[in-house]
């Protein structure tokens, strides 16, 4: 499964003061810290969030069958590349609860309690899978999804959340998977999809200037900007304004949008999307040689 830890290897021997003693070489993750979580951009929790539903479909379609996790916490995972992964099976189950009625199949947590039906095989329905889902609506998606996403997926993403948190008909984890595997790129909007095509740019913003609604913009190729920062939030640079677009024009919308934004400079690096980085700054002064890096200036009467 690869959105378990992975083990690389083990060793097992005797010690004189604690005997049958096994050592696991694991790979390196690190600690969930939800706060911190919640600082980085919304594509990265989106990103998280992704894995977490793999996670989910894996566990309710493994080879042993249908596994919940009954100490399903925070604690129990670990960021790996940018990427969640559960650390921790002790507490693992593949038993169905076994019933007569449906009273036998009442799931309780702190905010809500289900009745799942009991099926003529006598094993409550779906129990392991739904008591994963909610319980990583209660933990991850509550928090992580809705957290400044960009307008034109709230919709969407209610509905994600909605579904996990309620277990209606639709709320499972391939329900789920379908919702979020559907979101594509599209201009002007942080929309993740995890085969995303890769961002070009159209074939306008290639001249030499190019108008938003209220300014115009000099393109200036293979120049770069060393400084002039500001910060902004979320930025992927703890010292400048450093954020991921689909493309020239998503960029020109975002230095619209700050009022000490003066320039920016497009990058050959991408987010785990295909979304391209940009620098955003607040001055064009300094202009130096870069030939992988196009900036645009922002052009004053």
């Amino acid at each position: 499964c690869l959105c378990c830890f992975q083990l690389y290897g083990y060793c097992y021997q005797d010690s004189n003061d604690i005997p049958d003693t096994l050592t696991t070489i694991t790979e390196l993750g690190s600690p969930l810290e939800m706060i911190q979580l919640l600082q980085t951009s919304w594509e990265d929790r989106f990103r998280i969030c992704l894995s977490l539903v793999r996670l989910l479909h894996y566990l309710a379609h493994s080879p042993l069958g249908s596994v919940t996790l009954l100490d399903f916490r925070p604690r129990q995972f670990v960021i790996v590349d940018g990427e969640l992964k559960v650390t921790d099976l002790d507490d693992a189950s593949v038993e169905e609860s076994s019933c007569t009625s449906n009273s036998d199949c009442f799931m309780e947590f702190p905010a809500r309690n289900f009745t799942l039906p009991c099926s003529v095989e006598g094993r409550c329905q779906s129990m392991n899978e739904k008591r994963n889902l909610y319980n990583a609506y209660r933990f991850f998606f509550t928090y992580l999804l809705p957290h400044s996403a960009p307008s034109s997926l709230r919709p969407l993403l209610d509905k994600i959340v909605n579904a996990t948190g309620n277990h209606n008909k639709h709320g499972n984890a391939k329900y789920i998977n379908v919702f979020i595997t559907s979101i594509k790129f599209v201009p002007t909007e942080y929309l993740a999809l995890e085969l995303s095509p890769s961002p070009s740019v159209n074939s306008e913003f290639t001249q030499k200037c190019v108008k938003s609604a209220n300014t115009q913009y000099r393109r200036v190729p293979e120049a770069y900007i060393p400084d002039e920062n500001y910060r902004c939030w979320p930025s992927y640079h703890h010292k400048g304004c450093l954020l991921s677009v689909f493309d020239v024009s998503e960029a020109i919308e975002i230095c619209d949008s700050y009022s000490q934004c003066k320039a920016f400079v497009l990058t050959n690096q991408t987010t785990w999307t295909g979304r391209q980085l940009v620098f955003f700054k607040m001055a064009s002064n300094h202009i130096v040689p870069d030939p992988d890096k196009i900036t645009y200036v922002k052009v004053t009467d």
